[in-house]
């Protein structure tokens, strides 16, 4: 259970990196009108998760539990991802009122779409997405990794690949074909596999019996900010309290997830994911404090789910280069920071 658990993290992290597919004309319907309050009259707002109940979504199960939401008139039904379920595509159809975006493509790759669809909150400043080598005192960054074949997925290749390459000079003929088995990493000690920090490294240390080399790629500079709050643009401009009430209430949720006690969060994603255990959570929990991934960056200087346009210039300019978008795609349309707290 365990295995299974862990993989599908990997899976989900896998799939949305390489981009989204939706088509424009269904985002360019999705609702202008105010979202419906229930008989309280609360607020009511379905938020898609990009995958099955985790760690890495505790500030908003955190936000749910403790009454956050509730408090701030809301009432919000969390919706778990899981394989097959796309989160724009739910947005487009209106299923839900606001998604999750698992990294940086996903809202540039709307607006290279012409999709009205925004990022207007970054809860995870450090995209946790990993390079694991075998331990070796010789490896103390990630330059010291050329020449080494990499085992990456197909939708690695079209992410954090491109800029890899453009950082550190490796070249598409170390890529070697990553099918969510270790085998290949642990029979190869040269080998490098890409992971999620909260997922492979504790995996390979259960079975393997070490403590993998692992390399955190924001550490070193990679841009991209993850578990952001997505948003429609007609959803924002006609539920504005709403939404500002529902970062707010987010923020506060990740702030006692991560800081606090953790445990009535843990309560509920155990609820909703049966295949969940307590030892995956305390330790992804343990490696989100531990590594700054939602309380660093930005969110030190600004507040929890800060976003700052320094930040996506530099995540555009490196993929543009590397003629992922075009140069002159409108990439401040990906995002907003006018919901915030303190902001509007």
């Amino acid at each position: 259970m365990q295995r299974r658990a862990t993989h599908s993290v990997v899976s989900r992290r896998l799939v949305l990196a390489g981009g989204v597919a939706v088509t424009v004309t269904g985002l360019a319907s999705c609702g202008s009108s105010e979202a419906p309050v229930d008989d309280e009259g609360r607020v009511r707002i379905r938020f898609a998760t990009d995958w099955r109940a985790q760690a890495e979504h505790g500030g908003f199960y955190q936000a749910l539990a403790s009454g956050a939401y509730e408090r701030r008139g809301l009432n919000v039904q969390i919706i778990q991802g899981g394989p097959g379920v796309n989160v724009p595509q739910l947005l487009a159809s209106g299923a839900v009122e606001l998604g999750m975006g698992s990294n940086s493509f996903i809202p540039l790759n709307l607006v290279a779409e012409g999709a009205p669809v925004k990022a207007v909150a970054a809860f995870f400043q450090k995209d946790p997405q990993v390079l694991i080598a075998h331990p070796d005192p010789d490896l103390t960054g990630i330059a010291d990794l050329v020449g080494r074949p990499f085992l990456l997925a197909d939708a690695s290749i079209t992410a954090f690949w491109i800029w890899l390459k453009a950082k550190y000079g490796f070249t598409d003929d170390q890529v070697r074909k990553y099918n969510f088995n270790p085998a290949p990493f642990l029979a190869d000690e040269r080998a490098v596999q890409q992971g999620y920090l909260t997922s492979e490294p504790y995996t390979i240390e259960k079975e393997a019996g070490f403590e993998p080399r692992v390399f955190l790629l924001a550490d070193e500079g990679y841009p991209s900010y993850a578990t952001m709050v997505m948003s429609p643009d007609g959803f924002a401009r006609d539920n504005a309290a709403a939404l500002r009430s529902f970062i707010a209430a987010s923020a506060e949720g990740w702030r006692d997830y991560i800081r606090g006690d953790p445990a009535a969060a843990n309560a509920l994603i155990r609820k909703a994911n049966p295949e969940m255990t307590q030892d995956i959570l305390d330790q992804a929990r343990t490696k989100l404090s531990e590594n700054g991934i939602v309380d660093s960056g930005d969110a030190a200087l600004y507040g929890l789910g800060a976003m700052t346009a320094d930040r996506w210039r530099a995540f555009f300019d490196v993929t543009s280069q590397a003629n992922v978008y075009p140069a002159d795609l409108r990439w401040r349309d990906a995002f907003t920071d006018e919901f915030l707290p303190g902001r509007g």
